[in-house]
């Protein structure tokens, strides 16, 4: 039985995925609300091409469009498959990508629409994940569990991040334990030894929401060390959701036993928009080659926990892109973006 392993992010890449926004919500109701969607997945795209080599998964009816706004001058290739999308998150449509003894996988999850949302259609984004490993060269591991690249989390060496409101979420597995979860977890991305947070932040849980992606709230930064979501606000809800994940951190061990050092990453210093509480959150970046791509807010706090990012990735040049059209859509940077390992 092959034992596969999903790589840490830090690990060395062979490109990024990312899948170009061309309908629905994301895209928007008017011209000017694509052309933001539009512009900011490329302003992704370009700045992970500083560092690597990006595939966009475009429909047949967007590919001019896209070619145009991805332009041709990036260091690296940005380079275009064609296939039908119902939506453009790829950490979430996408494979998990695993390896074993010098080859590439990748990981099918069950995809639903984040727990079958009234607003979510994915009759195309569920055959993503097959069409993506193909085209890679990957071995197709489909999984009975419905699941998505953004509610986990891992550190390489067999420990994963979860929360407990995406996998045993009644409109994803509503029959499945923790037990039964980190069993598939382990057969398939050989994660053997689970740490479940008990929520996401609190934006998430509204329309268009993950119900609690852990990839805004926590995520690993080399083993043993996890970038926490700060909000030290009171006044803001995602200050109980920091303590509790925190309190769980602190007390958690890694798969090899080792306890794990915190490190408190500042939420911005905003704290609403026309909607409510924001879930904006420097946690959601990309790990590339050399580099790392960043959310950032137009806000006040922004350098600040750009430092402590380049604390964290020492020797990797930080680049931020304004993820607030992002994140009024749903999600960030990582949710955008899913990267293959180098085999």
């Amino acid at each position: 039985m092959t034992s596969w392993r999903m790589p840490a992010e830090w690990e060395p890449h062979e490109r990024t995925w990312m899948a170009w926004p061309s309908a629905g919500y994301t895209l928007g109701e008017t011209e000017a609300e694509a052309d933001e969607a539009r512009s900011t997945w490329a302003a992704v795209a370009r700045a992970v091409a500083r560092f690597e080599p990006v595939t966009m998964v475009v429909t047949s009816a967007d590919v001019s469009i896209a070619r145009h706004h991805l332009g041709t001058d990036s260091p690296f290739d940005i380079d275009v498959v064609v296939a039908a999308l119902d939506d453009a998150w790829m950490r979430d449509i996408g494979p998990s990508f695993v390896t074993a003894d010098g080859r590439l996988g990748g990981v099918d999850w069950v995809f639903n629409g984040w727990g079958a949302q009234e607003w979510a259609s994915w009759e195309a984004d569920a055959a993503v994940a097959e069409l993506v490993s193909d085209v890679a060269g990957a071995v197709h591991l489909p999984s009975s569990l419905v699941n998505e690249g953004g509610g986990i989390h891992v550190d390489g060496q067999g420990t994963v991040l979860l929360t407990e409101t995406v996998q045993l979420d009644p409109g994803r597995n509503p029959r499945l334990t923790k037990a039964a979860v980190e069993a598939e977890l382990a057969r398939t991305i050989g994660a053997t030894h689970a740490i479940w947070l008990p929520r996401g932040l609190t934006r998430d849980y509204d329309d268009f929401g993950t119900r609690g992606h852990v990839d805004i709230v926590a995520c690993f930064s080399e083993p043993g060390v996890v970038l926490l979501h700060w909000q030290d606000d009171p006044a803001h809800p995602d200050h109980e959701v920091s303590q509790e994940a925190e309190a769980v951190l602190r007390s958690a061990t890694d798969a090899k036993g080792d306890p794990l050092h915190v490190v408190r990453v500042p939420a911005p210093a905003t704290l609403t928009d026309d909607e409510g509480p924001v879930d904006w959150s420097y946690i959601n970046h990309l790990v590339c080659n050399g580099g790392v791509v960043a959310c950032t807010f137009d806000d006040p706090r922004d350098e600040e926990a750009l430092a402590v990012l380049r604390s964290a990735y020492p020797g990797r040049a930080i680049v931020g892109v304004d993820a607030r059209p992002l994140y009024t859509r749903g999600g960030g940077i990582h949710c955008i973006t899913q990267q293959q390992p180098a085999v």
